[in-house]
């Protein structure tokens, strides 16, 4: 793990961490359950950040999870919900994320395409993302004797590029050995040195960025708003149907005993 210009790390009592990653693989969700120790992600592809807090080795630490984009796709192939819940998420743990980590499972190979999609989806956030973003290698079970220097030198540039983008931050997890809490504090002791070496300062986003991000919430609050109307609205609608429905459904009823009783 590289020296930063500080040299030094620190304890925070408060850690707040961005999960980003593809969909289907990466681990990310299982990651967040690690990092918690509990299971606190849902497992199943999000279409929306899904917050979760708690208490890791004596830190406060708040894991934001964010929907996926697809492995190895361009950015402009993915939806504009996804783009706009990962900008989303940096404003869901005020005043701003430590630290973003990248998941990557080491079970798949890592291509150029794997690269330029992750470039791209960071770039979103601004170029200053990169200084506060680790590698968060996940599937360690499947490295068996082979260090996670081994991996990286043998999966070829691509995977090479990222690692020395993120200023060789990278941290190995085994999420199928939750027993072993070692793992996690290393984690955010890394994360600690890396908040060191950038002066003790959290990613900060740009105003223009944070207005379309503010733009983009209300949007989505009133969209939100709107269909629990329309659904309230569709509900009442159904009830008044059944409840004239049964009368209609009564009123025959009773003509028909009417009639019945008039033949006998």
């Amino acid at each position: 793990f590289t020296n930063y210009q500080s040299g030094d790390s620190l304890h925070l009592s408060e850690l707040r961490i961005v999960l980003l990653g593809y969909r289907g693989g990466s681990g990310k969700s299982s990651a967040g359950n690690t990092i918690l120790g509990r299971e606190a992600f849902d497992l199943k592809t999000t279409a929306q950040c899904v917050k979760r807090q708690g208490e890791v080795a004596g830190r406060q630490v708040t894991v934001i999870d964010t929907p996926g984009w697809w492995k190895n796709l361009p950015v402009e192939r993915t939806p504009e919900l996804v783009k706009q819940e990962i900008l989303l998420s940096v404003s869901l743990c005020p005043p701003g994320p430590h630290t973003f980590l990248l998941v990557i499972s080491v079970g798949f190979l890592y291509t150029e395409e794997d690269r330029r999609a992750v470039e791209e989806h960071l770039t979103l956030l601004c170029e200053t993302v990169w200084s506060h973003t680790i590698v968060l290698f996940t599937r360690g079970d499947c490295l068996g004797d082979t260090t996670i220097e081994q991996h990286i030198e043998s999966e070829g540039e691509a995977l090479k590029w990222l690692v020395d983008k993120c200023g060789n931050r990278y941290h190995i997890l085994n999420n199928e050995n939750r027993g072993d809490v070692t793992q996690v504090t290393e984690l955010l002791e890394k994360i600690e040195e890396m908040v060191a070496g950038n002066r003790g300062g959290h990613f900060e986003i740009k105003r223009e960025l944070l207005e379309k991000i503010e733009v983009w919430r209300r949007k989505k609050e009133d969209k939100a708003k709107e269909l629990c109307m329309r659904v309230k609205k569709q509900r009442e609608i159904h009830r008044t149907f059944i409840g004239e429905f049964s009368v209609h459904g009564l009123f025959f009823k009773l003509l028909g005993r009417n009639k019945s009783t008039r033949q006998l």
